[in-house]
């Protein structure tokens, strides 16, 4: 093989590793949680992991510690694959069967609530890395006693609330509508979101009160529990500020290693690549994420590397030829 050929072969081969360095030097981000309702994770998250505020959530963290509200956005299951129920058990849907999140199925009536009342509804999901995938949101039944750790069987499976598929992102949030049905007092709405370019979901538990009054009583009850507070979202400021004690991987492709992330092939990158304009959107419609900047960033390092290498090779080559040449 002629030397030039030779010394180009070795710089591709060299490439390969930088560009998969690079790939895998993605930075952390995690995926989402329903932010209106605001879900339980989120209110405890924004309450502060550190010193929450109400007595549910100084539960949640007495129970399952303070990791688990800077995780807030990665309640999930890497290869749910629509087998919600099969994977899980009645009594731990709020936080997916994981035990880590294992504070947030502690069955209380004192959960702040988010206000709400029957008929249309405007659901914003809070999401941090859009993807493809169909959002389900369920309520429970009437009759539903928030004392009582929340079962398959309590929601109302067959009447979804809201059922949508690729919605846009914008502004940090994916925006659907929906219908809530005729409820009275405490009830509870659960979300599903499955990814369509990958078996993962996420699920979250949103607490909410119909009628305007966070101390009603389920329908069957009549021992009156003490009011419970209003929830509300964490700001971006506090999602910024806890962003670093985060542990939840950017990808969420199986695993829950913050340093690691799948190589996506040749295919997924370029169809993943964000547009020129209108960033967050590009990316819901193209199932990306918010890695994508940062692989397009790492590729073209790697390829200027490679060839400085190439050229740097080639120029001793040419050096060492004329010196032999005399």
């Amino acid at each position: 093989m002629p030397a030039r050929r030779k010394v180009a072969a070795v710089a591709a081969v060299g490439i390969a590793p930088l560009a998969l360095t690079a790939l895998a030097a993605a930075p952390a981000s995690a995926h989402g949680s329903m932010g209106d309702p605001v879900s339980r994770v989120s209110q405890c998250y924004a309450e502060g992991p550190e010193s929450p505020k109400s007595d549910a959530c100084k539960a949640a963290v007495a129970a399952g510690g303070t990791q688990a509200l800077y995780d807030w956005n990665g309640i999930r299951i890497g290869n749910a694959n629509g087998q919600h129920q099969a994977l899980i058990p009645d009594g731990k849907l709020c936080s997916a069967n994981n035990d880590a999140f294992k504070g947030l199925d502690l069955a209380r009536a004192d959960w702040p609530t988010t206000s709400v009342s029957s008929g249309s509804y405007t659901f914003k999901y809070r999401v941090t890395a859009p993807h493809k995938g169909t959002f389900k949101v369920y309520i429970t039944k009437a009759g539903y006693d928030p004392a009582q750790a929340l079962a398959w069987d309590d929601l109302d499976l067959d009447n979804p609330v809201a059922t949508v598929t690729d919605p846009a992102a914008s502004g940090g949030y994916y925006t659907f509508s929906g219908s809530l049905p005729e409820r009275s007092g405490k009830q509870l709405l659960y979300a599903v979101w499955q990814r369509s370019d990958s078996p993962e979901a996420f699920y979250s538990c949103s607490d909410v009160a119909f009628g305007g009054s966070n101390a009603t009583t389920p329908d069957d009850s009549t021992a009156a529990p003490a009011p419970a507070p209003s929830a509300s979202a964490p700001s971006e400021e506090q999602i910024e500020d806890g962003a670093d004690k985060s542990t939840v991987e950017h990808r969420g492709h199986g695993d829950d290693d913050a340093s690691t992330s799948a190589e996506p092939t040749t295919e997924a990158v370029a169809a993943n690549e964000p547009k020129a304009a209108g960033a967050s959107e590009n990316l819901a419609e193209t199932g990306g994420d918010s890695s994508t900047p940062y692989i397009a960033v790492g590729g073209a390092a790697a390829l200027a590397l490679g060839a400085a290498a190439l050229f740097a090779s080639v120029r001793r080559r040419a050096v060492t030829g004329g010196r032999h040449g005399h």
